[in-house]
């Protein structure tokens, strides 16, 4: 490092981005003068004693850059919540990842949360294991960051031929319909295949769908034969044939082709094997035990009640069929039941108001607004997204928003603001099949709206009583004894039953 300082005249330390790019000024006639001593102490310092071989005016070193680690750190997760459970690890040791990519999944008692990289770089180290416990700001993993492009083309040879693969993905299945299973795989596993050629079929509940290859290659499964599949999953890959030598051919191929089922037509049926009589235990996620824990605090505090009654559902039938497809042409929306009970259910609490207030200590809180919350099933377990401010949205407001939470249900992103703050909850068992049941309160709330199916049955109609057959649906509101007495928990539900029979009620006003 001294041979080095006397030919050093300049130190910069430049920023960009979130890292330090060291510039370094050389001087070959001359010697440092005292004053410059503490520069030479910096750069020894900066660069950790560590040997600069070759030395550029004004030369960027990301090879010694490359070798200060950053981490990547549990990001906030709300208000109240303070850990998770680190469900799985994304990205791993030698693993590439870009700026933004997500490298980890932390499950809170809500929400799955991402954890994404904040910049380039190679993965060094996994700090924290799967399923462990990690609190906000926990180091999880370490990173070399990537300074500049010539790191990121020194790949090896499989590298260089999976930039070239083609994804084969799952695609959309229809209204309703999210998974499939593969039913067959058409293909030999790096077998030659042309585009649009069979490559597999995918099995749902309506209809059986043919996945063509995209182009002309080489095929590589992904999946296997009976494996559940969703839209938008990669279960296969195709290599371009040419410009491929065969060593990348059969190193892009060989160990995961063996891993995929391909029965041909000679193959013997094996004898059925017997069935295990054993016994398997799955650790419940964090969510699960979350709303575990809540449901069973609100039976142990809550003095609860639930009071029926049914509802001829007619008129919101016939308005439905009469006006869904002109309001799903101007609003891009589809029109449910959902809107009709969530604005029917906001008027009711604006009349009664107990049923929108909570207990708090030793003083009941009345709520000056409607935040009704609805309850969303998603592929980790039951949320609740909340509608803001629910009476004053129109049924195509309505509508927008239970569509973008159930989206977002599923995909698994909602976030932790939009699922806190309701005032009341309503629940859709009849989506199910439920025909009756007893909804559980939603804590801190005091009382929920239970749906359910719709079944045609005898009802007596008009001062004649007619026995005619109309398609009725139970519902059922369970509140909080302690605070809702029966005369206003009847009173609520029958305002309900009153809006939604005669949905005109609440476009009018009446």
């Amino acid at each position: 490092m001294s041979a080095l300082a006397r030919r050093i005249k300049h130190v910069s330390k430049l920023q960009f981005r979130s890292f330090d790019f060291i510039a370094v000024q050389y001087r070959s006639n001359s010697r440092w003068k005292n004053n410059n001593l503490s520069i030479a102490s910096s750069v020894r310092n900066t660069f950790g004693r560590r040997e600069i071989r070759k030395a550029y005016d004004w030369q960027f070193y990301s090879g010694l850059t490359q070798s200060f680690e950053e981490c990547i750190l549990v990001p906030q997760m709300g208000d109240s919540i303070t850990e998770g459970t680190l469900q799985k690890f994304l990205k791993f040791p030698g693993d590439k990842v870009q700026a933004d990519e997500i490298v980890a999944l932390i499950e809170t008692d809500k929400v799955t949360l991402d954890v994404r990289s904040t910049i380039s770089g190679e993965i060094r180290e996994l700090k924290v294991s799967e399923g462990e416990s990690v609190v906000v700001g926990q180091e999880i993993m370490s990173y070399v960051p990537c300074l500049v492009e010539n790191s990121l083309k020194q790949r090896d040879v499989v590298s260089k031929a999976e930039d070239l693969n083609v994804s084969v993905i799952v695609p959309t299945m229809g209204d309703s319909v999210s998974e499939g299973v593969i039913a067959a795989l058409s293909s030999k596993p790096g077998s030659h295949v042309k585009k649009d050629e069979l490559i597999a079929q995918i099995e749902t509940d309506k209809v059986t769908i043919d996945v063509r290859s995209p182009d002309d290659g080489l095929v590589k499964y992904i999946v296997q034969e009976g494996e559940t599949v969703c839209a938008g999953d990669v279960i296969a890959q195709i290599l371009p044939s040419s410009g491929l030598s065969d060593v990348q051919v059969k190193t892009e191929i060989g160990s995961e082709s063996s891993s995929s089922v391909f029965v041909s037509s000679t193959s013997t049926i094996k004898p059925c094997q017997s069935e295990s009589r054993g016994e398997s235990r799955v650790k419940m996620s964090r969510l699960r035990m979350r709303v575990s824990e809540r449901l069973k605090s609100a039976q142990n505090t809550y003095a609860m009640l639930t009071t029926f009654n049914e509802i001829d559902m007619t008129n919101v039938i016939n308005m439905r069929k009469k006006y869904k497809d002109q309001f799903q042409e101007k609003y891009g929306e589809k029109l449910g039941f959902m809107s009709t009970f969530v604005a029917a259910s906001a008027r009711a609490l604006r009349e009664e108001k107990s049923v929108n207030a909570v207990i708090e200590n030793d003083e009941i809180v009345f709520k000056n607004f409607v935040d009704i919350s609805v309850a969303v099933s998603s592929p980790k377990g039951l949320v609740v997204p909340v509608l803001r401010s629910a009476d004053k949205m129109t049924f195509a407001q309505i509508e927008f928003e239970i569509g973008r939470y159930a989206n977002k249900a599923n995909d698994g992103t909602l976030s932790i603001d939009e699922m806190t703050g309701g005032t009341f909850t309503i629940s859709n068992g009849g989506t199910f099949g439920s025909l009756s049941g007893t909804p559980i309160i939603n804590p801190p709330q005091s009382a929920i709206l239970g749906m359910h199916s719709i079944v045609h049955r005898p009802v007596c109609i008009g001062p004649e009583n007619l026995i005619v057959a109309r398609p009725m649906m139970n519902v059922a509101l369970t509140y909080d004894h302690r605070l809702i007495d029966g005369r206003e928990a009847v009173s609520f539900l029958r305002i309900i039953k009153k809006n939604v029979e005669d949905p005109l009620r609440m476009l009018t006003e009446l």
